[in-house]
């Protein structure tokens, strides 16, 4: 058969039955504050959960071990249906009429992209949200920043016959790093140290907004989401120590968590010699003093300039998306260098979403090697990195990465540009959602929302945020004829 369709199905059933599991958080924070929504967490679990262990029972098994294609299938079909199945609290609850609304807000939640609908013509503001749906907002974050199926490799062993192929599916980057031999010992180190920043972060935020701003806060920040429970995002604070515990903890997120583990583990210098972050920390810093040199004639103070230097750019180049300024009414240099950070990412194994630091490194270090094969043309060359030798099938990968994003990118503007939209702000928004920034320029900057777009325009934008989640590969690879033949 083309697919073990027993191991899909009782795989999707185990995803079901986790997702129905985690909206009993978001039902028990609507029966402490009493706002009446929890029927409609309570019916969406119930589904969930029933359906995903029916899946399970019939068809699940350690017996049935999973390929490479059922590795794709199952972390695509997955990501899509727990979207359709995540959005029903939104739609039950009567908070957004729009089925479509409420799956582009889901899909923007578990891919990390932070795009919103909420605060819109004819959408609520996120203020006026009840704390279930708030919480459920920022756990879909939560969960898809680390990976759903990471996730539940970390905790279920039903998964762990084939998981492999599972989790290099899902992670993103150009290789899926393991930390050890184990795959579910892997995922389960990742998530605790994605659980430990979290409840770090939640208890720096604490004092300053609140304990449930701070969960809700710490979850988009660490999943490098951007989903706030204000209208105005991070700005609503108006406080420096906010901006610089998520300043920080946004560049922590955007760390490969690979070299977090080696930090924990004593291993100072491997970290120190790593490549690309020391060109990751340098875009940032790079960033952060070319926009602080536009906004002090502006009239901004030093230490705030520095401030809000530092925040945008790490909120773009982790692809979190979070704002305490709106950057289209800065300087021109300024609005350029958010611009061009559209196009970086996180590193390779962080949460960020985007192109990805090591793939830009690769792509670099692959050009001055062809430069240096056309002096010595007999020279034997090869790319390195951290010193070792990059295989042909990683700069195979990295090479049609570039192209099939820079495709996806003309192919998702002409589209949007078809539904209605000016030249930059269809550009934008689809680099935006393909690299699960959020914000976009144009008629969809960090002061605006995505309520505007067409039906249409929304599913497309959803379909390019899993795209990009899932580094494009996983989801267009089903789409192929090839994957269909036997």
């Amino acid at each position: 058969m083309i697919l073990n369709v027993k191991a899909v199905a009782g795989t999707l059933g185990v995803l079901f039955f986790s997702l129905g599991v985690a909206l009993v958080c978001p039902l028990l924070v609507d029966l402490i504050y009493g706002e009446g929504h929890w029927l409609a967490f309570a019916a969406t679990a119930v589904l969930a959960m029933a359906g995903g262990g029916g899946l399970w029972y019939r068809w699940g098994g350690r017996g049935n071990e999973l390929r490479t294609r059922d590795g794709f299938a199952i972390v695509a079909f997955s990501w899509f249906a727990l979207s359709l199945l995540g959005a029903l609290p939104f739609y039950l609850s009567g908070t957004l009429p729009s089925y479509t609304d409420a799956f582009f807000e889901t899909m923007s939640g578990f891919t990390t992209t932070g795009a919103s609908i909420l605060g819109g013509t004819d959408t609520p503001p996120i203020e006026s949200l009840s704390h279930a749906l708030l919480f459920w907002r920022s756990l879909t974050h939560w969960m898809g920043g680390m990976g759903i199926i990471v996730l539940t490799l970390a905790i279920l062993p039903i998964l762990g016959i084939g998981g492999m192929q599972l989790f290099k599916a899902e992670v993103p980057g150009p290789t899926a790093d393991k930390l050890t031999p184990r795959v579910r010992e892997t995922a389960q180190r990742l998530w605790l140290i994605y659980v430990g920043f979290t409840v770090l972060q939640t208890l720096l935020l604490w004092p300053a907004m609140g304990l449930f701003d701070a969960i809700n806060h710490a979850f988009a920040t660490m999943a490098t989401g951007g989903f706030s429970t204000k209208n105005n995002s991070v700005a609503e604070y108006g406080s420096g120590y906010v901006d610089w515990v998520i300043t920080a903890f946004m560049i922590l997120a955007g760390v490969n968590f690979a070299l977090h583990y080696r930090l924990l583990k004593g291993r100072f210098g491997s970290v120190l010699r790593d490549m690309e972050l020391h060109t990751y920390l340098t875009i940032l810093l790079g960033a952060t003093v070319l926009i602080t040199i536009s906004l002090m004639p502006a009239g901004e103070p030093f230490g705030r300039a520095v401030r809000l230097a530092a925040f945008q750019a790490a909120s773009i180049v982790t692809t979190t998306g979070f704002a305490t300024a709106d950057y289209e009414l800065w300087p021109p240099l300024a609005m350029t260098v958010i611009f061009l950070l559209f196009f970086s990412g996180g590193m390779a194994g962080s949460t960020g979403g985007g192109i990805k630091i090591i793939r830009h490194i690769l792509m670099f270090e692959n050009s001055f090697k062809e430069l240096k094969q056309l002096i010595h043309p007999r020279a034997v060359l090869t790319v390195r990195l951290n010193g070792k030798p990059v295989s042909e099938d990683v700069m195979r990968n990295v090479l049609s990465f570039l192209v099939l994003y820079c495709g996806l990118a003309g192919v998702g503007t002409l589209v949007m540009a078809m539904t209605g939209l000016d030249v930059l702000s269809a550009f934008t928004t689809t680099i935006s959602c393909l690299g699960n920034i959020g914000p976009a320029f144009g008629d969809f900057g960090p002061a605006e929302n995505y309520a505007s777009i067409s039906s249409f325009g929304k599913w497309f934008l959803s379909f390019l945020m899993m795209a990009g989640r899932l580094e494009i590969f996983t989801v267009l690879i089903i789409l192929t004829p090839v994957f269909w033949e036997r």
